[in-house]
């Protein structure tokens, strides 16, 4: 069993509208040594025992579910679990 941690962000040359409206709200509460915020999404995948490579998979399901590989880019980390 593996559990996958999966980044994803916008690409830099994507406007972020949302993290602009974060930036601004933190200087407007005096955090002016905020220079550049950016939102971004988190998730943890669990994959179950199989004989396909993990890695495949993962790259499988961000490129086509997790992420919109047009204006996005996504990381992963791959851990696996030892069954208790």
């Amino acid at each position: 069993m593996y559990k996958v941690k999966v980044y994803v962000t916008l690409r830099e040359s994507v406007l972020d509208p949302q993290g602009k409206a974060v930036e601004h709200s933190l200087h407007s509460l005096g955090y002016n040594e905020v220079a550049d915020l950016r939102i971004g999404k988190y998730m943890e995948v669990t994959i179950g025992k199989t004989d396909r490579d993990v890695e495949e998979i993962v790259k499988e399901i961000c490129n086509k579910i997790l992420a919109n590989p047009v204006i996005e880019d996504y990381r992963y980390e791959i851990e696996e679990c030892v069954n208790q």
